[in-house]
Protein backbone atom coordinates (compact mmCIF):
# COMPACT_ATOMS: atom_id res chain seq x y z
CA UNK A 1 0.00 0.00 0.00
CA UNK A 2 1.53 3.32 -0.78
CA UNK A 3 1.79 5.58 1.40
CA UNK A 4 2.89 9.26 1.63
CA UNK A 5 4.32 10.77 4.26
CA UNK A 6 4.37 14.68 5.39
CA UNK A 7 7.04 16.26 7.69
CA UNK A 8 7.66 19.53 8.51
CA UNK A 9 4.79 21.03 9.51
CA UNK A 10 4.38 23.73 13.06
CA UNK A 11 3.58 27.24 14.35
CA UNK A 12 5.45 29.89 13.28
CA UNK A 13 4.71 33.57 13.40
CA UNK A 14 3.63 35.55 10.37
CA UNK A 15 6.90 36.48 8.46
CA UNK A 16 8.60 33.03 8.81
CA UNK A 17 9.42 30.06 7.33
CA UNK A 18 8.82 26.40 6.93
CA UNK A 19 9.93 23.56 4.76
CA UNK A 20 8.05 20.79 4.46
CA UNK A 21 8.72 17.35 2.99
CA UNK A 22 6.82 14.19 1.41
CA UNK A 23 8.29 11.27 1.23
CA UNK A 24 7.03 7.37 0.84
CA UNK A 25 7.02 4.88 3.86
CA UNK A 26 7.12 2.00 1.22
CA UNK A 27 10.43 0.93 -0.37
CA UNK A 28 8.50 0.01 -3.78
CA UNK A 29 6.94 2.89 -4.69
CA UNK A 30 9.40 5.53 -6.20
CA UNK A 31 8.06 8.61 -5.37
CA UNK A 32 10.72 10.14 -8.21
CA UNK A 33 8.52 8.37 -11.13
CA UNK A 34 6.08 10.69 -10.21
CA UNK A 35 4.45 14.51 -10.50
CA UNK A 36 3.62 15.69 -7.13
CA UNK A 37 1.57 18.65 -5.84
CA UNK A 38 1.36 20.25 -2.05
CA UNK A 39 -2.22 20.88 -1.30
CA UNK A 40 -3.75 22.61 1.88
CA UNK A 41 -7.21 22.84 3.75
CA UNK A 42 -8.39 25.28 6.46
CA UNK A 43 -11.16 24.71 8.27
CA UNK A 44 -14.18 25.07 7.03
CA UNK A 45 -12.84 25.17 3.36
CA UNK A 46 -12.21 23.33 0.49
CA UNK A 47 -8.92 21.62 -0.15
CA UNK A 48 -6.65 23.50 -2.77
CA UNK A 49 -3.72 23.01 -4.57
CA UNK A 50 -0.63 25.38 -4.10
CA UNK A 51 2.19 23.74 -5.63
CA UNK A 52 2.91 21.06 -8.15
CA UNK A 53 5.94 19.86 -10.25
CA UNK A 54 6.46 17.37 -12.39
CA UNK A 55 8.86 14.17 -12.06
CA UNK A 56 12.22 15.55 -13.40
CA UNK A 57 11.87 19.02 -11.06
CA UNK A 58 11.59 20.81 -14.90
CA UNK A 59 8.55 22.15 -14.41
CA UNK A 60 6.09 23.41 -11.48
CA UNK A 61 3.04 25.47 -10.91
CA UNK A 62 1.74 27.62 -7.94
CA UNK A 63 -1.59 28.97 -6.90
CA UNK A 64 -1.54 32.87 -7.30
CA UNK A 65 -1.93 33.75 -3.63
CA UNK A 66 1.58 31.83 -3.19
CA UNK A 67 3.54 32.76 -5.85
CA UNK A 68 6.79 34.07 -4.55
CA UNK A 69 6.88 33.03 -1.42
CA UNK A 70 6.54 29.11 -1.86
CA UNK A 71 8.86 26.69 -3.61
CA UNK A 72 8.59 23.55 -4.53
CA UNK A 73 11.71 21.23 -5.24
CA UNK A 74 12.31 17.60 -4.92
CA UNK A 75 15.79 15.75 -4.79
CA UNK A 76 15.01 12.65 -6.52
CA UNK A 77 18.36 11.13 -5.28
CA UNK A 78 16.35 11.08 -1.76
CA UNK A 79 12.80 10.63 -3.35
CA UNK A 80 11.73 13.54 -1.31
CA UNK A 81 10.11 16.31 -2.59
CA UNK A 82 10.12 20.07 -0.43
CA UNK A 83 7.58 23.07 0.07
CA UNK A 84 9.80 26.06 0.91
CA UNK A 85 7.42 28.40 2.76
CA UNK A 86 8.10 32.11 3.25
CA UNK A 87 6.62 35.67 4.43
CA UNK A 88 3.98 33.06 5.99
CA UNK A 89 0.72 34.68 6.37
CA UNK A 90 -1.69 33.54 9.01
CA UNK A 91 -4.16 33.23 5.79
CA UNK A 92 -1.69 30.17 5.28
CA UNK A 93 -2.88 28.40 8.11
CA UNK A 94 -4.10 24.75 7.23
CA UNK A 95 -3.03 21.32 7.43
CA UNK A 96 -0.80 20.14 4.07
CA UNK A 97 -1.48 17.62 2.23
CA UNK A 98 1.44 16.53 -0.30
CA UNK A 99 -0.09 13.91 -3.13
CA UNK A 100 1.24 12.18 -6.33
CA UNK A 101 -0.27 11.38 -10.04
CA UNK A 102 1.17 9.76 -12.86
CA UNK A 103 3.04 12.56 -14.37
CA UNK A 104 0.77 13.34 -17.44
CA UNK A 105 2.02 17.58 -16.96
CA UNK A 106 1.17 19.66 -14.08
CA UNK A 107 -2.43 20.27 -12.80
CA UNK A 108 -3.51 21.64 -9.12
CA UNK A 109 -6.75 19.83 -9.72
CA UNK A 110 -7.24 17.50 -6.46
CA UNK A 111 -9.04 14.91 -8.81
CA UNK A 112 -6.36 14.41 -11.03
CA UNK A 113 -4.22 13.36 -7.79
CA UNK A 114 -3.75 9.68 -6.82
CA UNK A 115 -1.69 9.02 -3.96
CA UNK A 116 -2.21 11.48 -0.57
CA UNK A 117 -0.53 11.62 2.46
CA UNK A 118 -2.18 12.07 5.69
CA UNK A 119 -1.39 15.79 6.69
CA UNK A 120 0.86 17.94 8.32
CA UNK A 121 -0.43 20.84 10.26
CA UNK A 122 0.93 24.99 9.54
CA UNK A 123 0.12 26.98 12.40
CA UNK A 124 1.06 31.06 11.47
CA UNK A 125 0.06 33.56 14.19
CA UNK A 126 -0.07 36.96 13.44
Amino acid sequence: QVQLVESGGGLVQAGGSLRLSCATSGRTFRLSSYAVGWFRQAPGKEREGVAAIRSTGGSTTYEDSVKGRFIISRDNAKDTVYLQMNRLKPEDTAVYYCAARADYGLTLRRGAYEYWGQGTQVTVSS
